[in-house]
């Protein structure tokens, strides 16, 4: 599993983001220690098996970090580098080893949260590094999924961004095709992918719910606050027993993007393909 994200910010500002305990502690997780290059170690509520710390460093300079983390038994890898695009920009590549698509779609081990759960995890740290509100974490002791976000646009256009296809596909980064109707279809990687979700409601401007099947309904609800938009978005009608972390963060760290995409001007998305990213490092 690798990741590459843009961060708006210096190397030396995000790589004290990742070594920094409070920093840590702001926007990754509940708890964090940090003593290099003897100690690094976060755990908590928002932490996957996070009843305590299970990561032992293994490497750290000015541009790499490199950790182990116990995760269901196996001895996984970490490694974030950082590059420089520009002196304000700077190119961040995640990997962790031991994660398995397959076990994230039967949720059959804790390790298949761990590439949403980074998505969420790396948005945050965008949003920490350039001052801005962060997106809520789950709570992995509850299974209860629920979060509310202000966004500062109208209720009106934050709707369009969630049912005009082109839109979504942007702020979340994968290709999304929808059926703004009672009945219509909601397909992740459009509908030549063989499975779509079906919208069981919808109230322009204001609700969309969508059935998933086995993983439950999602219900976007909307209203105006202050100049803005009140987003309150719920997952629920699953297995309480085992909740579905996974595409809930998924959902998360795209609702991160989708506040960005209506904030910021000249918005463009943190995300980079591997192309990209070495492109963007070696251009700085």
């Amino acid at each position: 599993m690798k990741l590459h994200a843009r961060m708006a910010a210096p190397i030396k500002d995000v790589h004290h983001a990742l070594t920094d305990a409070g920093s840590l502690r702001i926007w990754l997780a509940e708890h964090a220690e940090v003593d290099l290059p003897h100690r690094y170690a976060f755990w908590g509520r928002d932490t996957p098996e996070g009843d305590a710390p299970h990561q032992r460093p293994l490497h750290v300079d000015d541009r790499t970090l490199r950790f182990s983390w116990l995760l269901d038994g196996e001895d996984t890898t970490v490694e974030i580098r950082l590059a420089e695009e520009s002196p304000d920009s700077t190119v961040l590549t995640l990997s962790q080893s031991h994660f398995d698509y397959q076990e994230m779609i039967t949720g059959s081990s804790i390790r298949g949260v761990l590439e949403t759960y980074w998505s969420l995890a790396i948005a945050n740290l965008a949003d920490h590094l350039e001052g801005r509100e962060l997106t809520p974490r789950p709570d992995f002791t509850s299974p209860e999924l629920k979060g509310e976000f202000i966004i500062d646009a109208s209720p009106e256009a934050v709707f369009d961004s969630l049912v005009d296809s082109e839109k979504v596909s942007r702020w979340f980064n994968f290709p999304i095709e929808i059926e703004p109707q009672v009945g219509g279809r909601y397909a992740l990687g459009g509908f030549d992918a063989g499975h779509a979700a079906k919208i069981i409601d919808l109230d322009p401007g204001r609700a969309m719910t969508v059935d998933w099947g086995d993983s439950g309904v999602t219900t976007w609800e909307l209203e105006g606050s202050g100049g803005g938009t009140r987003l309150t978005f719920v997952q629920s009608g699953f297995d309480t027993g085992r909740p579905p972390y996974a595409g809930w963060m998924g959902w998360l760290s795209g609702i991160a993007e989708l506040r960005r995409f209506h904030e910021l001007d000249g918005w463009r998305p943190i995300w980079l393909d591997a192309d990209a990213a070495e492109g963007a490092a070696a251009a700085g």
